[in-house]
């Protein structure tokens, strides 16, 4: 199995997006996860929705709206309300982790290796097949 982030924008149309994929592949999700950071002496996070993999396929798509809201308890956004509400509808709880910033790495391939590992050592993604 691969595991693949897929990366969505910070605006209210990603976000809307990143919503629709789960409501259309709720029989698919593997977990919602907010990824907790700062930026700038600025707290943000991320929010991702984790897809188990097609079948027929191997692959695990992780969508990734990256580091582009508030942490809900520095501020209440309306963006981070409506990930709140998609957890209540589907009845799933958000995941939380505290990780480094992607600004850390020169790429943001590197980061997304870094997030792999981090997600896998929690046991938040499976290990490779």
């Amino acid at each position: 199995m691969m595991q693949r982030f897929i990366l969505l924008g910070e605006g209210y149309s990603d976000l809307y997006e990143l919503l629709e994929i789960a409501r259309s592949n709720q029989s698919r999700i593997h977990m919602l996860l907010r990824l907790d950071t700062t930026i700038n002496s600025q707290q943000k996070c991320s929010l991702i929705v984790i897809l188990k993999p097609a079948d027929p396929g191997k692959l695990m798509p992780l969508y990734l709206s990256l580091e582009g809201i508030y942490h809900p308890d520095v501020k209440d956004t309306v963006r981070y309300q409506l990930f709140n509400e998609l957890a209540t509808e589907l009845n799933l709880p958000i995941h939380q982790l505290e990780v480094k910033n992607s600004t850390q790495f020169k790429e943001l391939e590197l980061y997304y290796q870094y997030l792999i590992g981090v997600l896998r050592l929690n046991k938040y993604l499976p290990p490779l097949q």
